[in-house]
């Protein structure tokens, strides 16, 4: 039998066309503009030809039009039903006012289109149905419109499956730190969506900070709207994994027997509701209990995605790697050079995905524990591949996303960098094999790295990092809160780690900070690396000082000057990187030191964190650190 076949219209059921609430779910909604005037409508609906009329929940296409939802959020992702959930078909409905041709098209693993059913739409309801059975390795479904001499409108739109025998509850969880205004904001966009809040049992807003979002007046608009709905949480901060662990310990407690999700989310996201829609619903029907992610698009930059799907290399200590054939840090809204959409077409596995916006089961939490005290940094990688080897799958499904701020914005030179180190170390320990003397090699080259290019306070936090991993289990005790007060105090002594407006750069006039360009990589590394080891040990640098932007400022390049200001990565400011020989020895000496004793001491270290891990993650432990 084709596969091309005519539509045909279901009028027995109330509203044309429209099925019973309780027989089928929308798992989907077609939207045509996004939440903020600041979002291209290219992200939700492209006008392939002629005219046409974007908004939120409609589209208006003119005479002789052509438009496409073959985009980011207007793709139904079939490949990652067909592989996950038990969904077996999926179905468009829509209602239509005007005449003109909607086509249900499809893709493969490739890109390749291929039309599934075509509607002649005269004023009446749109169903188009698809098999969710030739998806596998990839493809997606999405629907193309085409007038003639007379406009459509589409509105109402959504993709919906055959409704569970059981249903699935939903609760979010935002978990906020002296970022009021940001998550009042996040907060009154997921009230704004009444359809979207109507997925949702519970919002829970664990606030540990001292700025907190009950003092603005948009909560208590918020609030207002939510009524019941709304939980409002106080806590000392623990941590972006202790406000997220309390919010999912809430929501495990009050689950009881019934099925339900803690839906993640960060507080400082610009919010697309949708999110929440297509999360909850894909959990409704996968296959076994999954962690589902959203996908991170990036704040400055609203058609790019950070990653189609991300993993780990757990013994190089590195995350945020793109699986092979995912979409990453390109503009989705774009064309390859072959001519097809950059939508992420092939299906790729997660090894882990990112708690921006992440939901989690709590068959998953009662069966292997809740997720680390490691205060923040690595608790999302950590929970996804602990989830792995216990049976649960991770999975970052592609047109679930929200925007965050840009990574690459972020200066690495942070006293974030000291979780990032310390809990890599940990989640590599628990989740590898943890070869200590390439552990060590890999932190040795970071540190020879920040030490030759004048980042003396990051090389005292990745020294501190191994210290304390090596401590042990015991450094957790608190939750991360000691750990934080002391590192900020440690890289305080290195004048490298303050950012300054250019315009105040310590000793350094404008005429003092000519632009001094990088050449290219070098292909000898091993031998600049000696170079540049001689000078700077002995003041035999080619540059006295300058400026070098924040894109060009690898070691080897820095490590020609005697003092530099170095654009910060969020380009609001520079830091002032000075040549100190002394500085540079006693860091080298103490770096070999802790390193040397990663070697011998690395794998009964790991061993100790081996051991420690369930008491660490379980609810009695988090108890003690909420004080309940």
């Amino acid at each position: 039998m084709s596969e091309l076949r005519t539509a045909t219209l279901d009028q027995s059921h109330h509203g044309a066309g429209r099925a019973r609430p309780d027989s089928r779910l929308t798992v989907q909604r077609g939207l045509f503009s996004g939440p903020d005037v600041e979002i291209p409508d290219e992200m939700y609906v492209e006008v392939v030809s002629g005219h046409a009329e974007r908004r939120r929940h409609h589209v208006r296409v003119g005479a002789y039009g052509r438009v496409s939802t073959n985009t980011y959020f207007g793709r139904f992702p079939a490949s990652y039903w067909q592989r996950w959930t038990t969904a077996t078909s999926v179905r468009f409905e829509g209602r239509i006012s005007g005449t003109g041709r909607v086509m249900l098209r499809a893709s493969d693993t490739n890109g390749v289109p291929r039309t599934i059913a075509v509607h002649d739409a005269q004023t009446e309801d749109v169903r188009l149905e698809a098999r969710l059975d030739r998806f596998l390795d990839g493809g997606g479904l999405w629907v193309e419109i085409v007038t003639d001499d007379a406009e459509l409108l589409l509105h109402d739109a959504r993709w919906t499956v055959e409704a569970p025998a059981t249903r699935r509850r939903t609760n979010i969880v935002i978990c906020t730190h002296n970022r009021a205004d940001d998550c009042a904001a996040t907060l009154g966009a997921l009230a704004d969506d009444r359809e979207a809040l109507r997925v949702v049992d519970e919002v829970i807003v664990v606030d540990q900070g001292t700025d907190a979002v009950d003092t603005r007046p948009a909560f208590a608009d918020v609030a207002e709207t939510m009524g019941a709905q709304l939980c409002y949480l106080r806590q000392p901060n623990l941590g972006g994994s202790g406000g997220f662990t309390r919010g999912l310990h809430e929501v495990v407690t009050k689950a009881g027997d019934q099925p339900t999700d803690a839906l993640f989310m960060d507080d400082d996201v610009r919010c697309e509701p949708e999110v929440v829609v297509r999360l909850a619903a894909f959990a409704q029907y996968t296959a076994h209990p999954t962690i589902v992610g959203a996908q991170m698009l990036n704040l400055l930059h609203p058609t790019q995605v950070l990653a189609g799907a991300e993993y780990a290399v757990l013994e190089d200590l590195t995350n945020g790697h793109v699986a092979p054939g995912a979409v990453g840090e390109s503009d989705v809204t774009s064309y390859l050079p072959d001519g097809t959409k950059n939508v992420q077409d092939r299906r790729v596995d997660a090894g882990y995905t990112g708690w921006w916006s992440c939901l989690i089961p709590v068959e998953v939490t009662r069966t292997m524990g809740y997720p680390l005290p490691l205060f923040f940094q690595w608790d999302d990688v950590e929970y996804s591949y602990r989830g792995r080897a216990n049976g649960f799958p991770t999975v970052t499904l592609p047109g679930a996303g929200l925007w965050h701020a840009d990574f690459p914005w972020k200066d690495w030179d942070d006293w974030h960098r000291y979780f990032n180190l310390r809990n890599a170390m940990i989640t590599s320990a628990l989740h590898s094999g943890f070869p200590a003397r390439h552990v060590a090699a890999t932190l040795a080259e970071l540190l020879g790295r920040y030490l030759l290019s004048m980042n003396y306070g990051l090389a005292a936090t990745l020294i501190r990092a191994v210290e304390d991993f090596l401590a042990g289990p015991e450094v957790l005790d608190d939750g991360g809160v000691s750990a934080t007060g002391r590192i900020r105090a440690e890289r305080s002594r290195y004048p490298e780690t303050v950012m300054h407006p250019i315009s105040a750069a310590p000793e350094l006039g404008s005429a003092q900070m000519p632009v001094v360009r990088a050449g290219g990589k070098p292909t000898r590394m091993k031998a600049v690396w000696a170079k540049r080891v001689v000078q700077q040990v002995t003041g035999r640098v080619p540059f006295h000082e300058g400026l070098v932007g924040a894109g060009e400022a690898h070691w080897w390049h820095v490590a020609l000057f005697d003092r530099v200001a170095v654009t910060d990565a969020g380009q609001a400011g520079v830091r002032v990187r000075q040549r100190d020989p002394e500085t540079l020895k006693r860091l080298g000496r103490d770096g070999a030191k802790v390193l040397l004793r990663l070697v011998r001491e690395g794998e009964d270290a790991a061993g100790r964190w081996r051991a420690a891990a369930p008491g660490l993650t379980s609810a009695e432990n988090w108890r003690r650190l909420f004080g309940i």
